[in-house]
């Protein structure tokens, strides 16, 4: 059973999908712009710009998690709909700021407001979209995404505006997604009952910690945190190793990025078709594969031909990995914990910083060659952190109240699990 049927489901789905589409737009055109913000209008150093942009989403992460626990509690779309709004005051705040301070407390709130919205956009997507309909409905998401953020800085440049505009238009755009979304969207019916229950019973840390003894929960969240780390940040380490090492290498790394945003949109429905064929968890080993076989591609470059092909392999890599990780998560969760399942999956957020932080020490230390094959090594061990995790059986609680229980949404909901492994 899934919270709406099937047509409000689908609707709401798809509503969802634009509208993650829209506020990816509204982040490119404004967001993008940040760090020459704070150097003309404020004079910070690159040392500064990094710190001051770097502390938004850290917090981020650590809030996260405990986003999609309280959803569980109190509903998803309250949630979402005071998520946007937040972002739209912080956007506003952007480019309105006259201090440095008023700057990084709006940057703050505008990080914590995208981790809030992020996992649990995804848990209502989950709930609505019936079964068979949420790999494509994942996947779509994710193109939309990769699409907002290829359109959104263009949109900037193109209408030259300034820069107060910019931001205070996402605002805008944030807030209208927010009233569309709590006006058309309904509450969800029947929540599941025991699981729902014991999840509002609980507070968010508890609820939290309940869900991380999930041992599969754990190693899916290490497993992602090393996937970020190689796809999450790739521009940062890709930039200064071409910029570095290779003559027009800001030219060669505009060229590369094309090639990811045009690979996304071209690979994105062959992906899909390739995840239901073979299943998440080999279609997640296949990517990381990729990713392997590119970070190689790039250490071994010596021109823009060998960098392109490496670059289209590496994006086929993260067009299979993206929605079949999504797909696993969804799998060891139910409607009652969805939200704390995907909230504490968000904690492989945490990738974003460690790609950058380790590859940029390893460039530095090792050089461009030998920090490619480290990515390369722990694209490998992400694999295996999740092929670990999907071994594993559900907890022991879960496994008795299934068997206890025996009605025919907790079998169908264990059938649905293992079908999904």
């Amino acid at each position: 059973m899934t919270a709406y049927s099937e047509n409000a489901g689908r609707l709401v789905a798809l509503l969802l999908i634009a509208g993650s589409g829209v506020v990816t737009i509204a982040k490119g055109m404004s967001l993008t712009f940040l760090a020459i913000r704070l150097q003309a209008d404020f004079g910070l150093n690159p040392a500064s710009i990094g710190a001051l942009l770097g502390a938004g989403p850290l917090l981020g992460a650590v809030v996260s998690p405990f986003a999609g626990t309280f959803s569980d509690r109190i509903g998803r779309k309250g949630m979402l709909t005071a998520a946007l709004l937040m972002a739209s005051l912080a956007l506003a705040g952007l480019g309105l700021a006259q201090s440095i301070a008023a700057f990084a407390l709006a940057h703050i709130v505008s990080a914590v407001a995208a981790a809030v919205y992020e996992p649990v956009a995804r848990a209502l997507m989950s709930d609505a979209a019936p079964e068979h309909l949420r790999l494509k409905v994942f996947s779509w998401r994710y193109l939309t995404i990769n699409a907002g953020w290829a359109i959104g800085p263009l949109i900037g440049v193109w209408v030259g505006a300034e820069y107060t505009t910019l931001f205070v238009v996402a605002g805008v755009m944030h807030a209208a997604f927010a009233l569309v979304l709590f006006f058309a969207v309904p509450d969800a019916a029947g929540r599941q009952g025991t699981a729902t229950d014991r999840s509002s019973e609980a507070g968010g840390w508890r609820a939290l910690v309940s869900a991380l003894r999930d041992r599969r929960l754990v190693f899916f969240v290490i497993g992602g945190t090393l996937l970020l780390a190689v796809h999450g940040q790739w521009s940062v380490t890709l930039s200064q190793y071409l910029n570095a090492d290779f003559k027009d290498g800001v030219t060669l790394f505009a060229l590369l990025v094309s090639t990811n945003a045009a690979t996304v949109v071209i690979a994105s429905t062959p992906a899909r078709f390739v995840i239901e064929r073979m299943g998440a968890m080999r279609a997640l080993s296949l990517g990381c594969l990729l990713f392997l076989v590119g970070e190689i591609g790039f250490a071994a470059s010596t021109g823009a031909e060998m960098l392109i092909a490496s670059m289209i392999l590496f994006t086929i890599g993260e067009v299979l990995v993206v929605p079949s990780e999504y797909m696993l998560v969804d799998g060891i969760s139910d409607a009652g914990n969805r939200g704390t399942y995907f909230g504490a999956h968000s904690l492989s957020s945490l990738g974003n910083f460690l790609g950058p932080l380790v590859g940029g020490l390893a460039l530095g230390a090792v050089g461009g060659t030998a920090m490619f094959l480290l990515f390369a090594l722990i694209a490998a061990a992400s694999a295996l952190m999740f092929a670990i995790g999907q071994s594993m059986p559900p907890p022991r609680p879960q496994t008795a109240r299934a068997k206890s229980a025996g009605s025919g949404e907790v079998t169908s909901d264990l059938l649905r699990h293992g079908h999904l492994a």
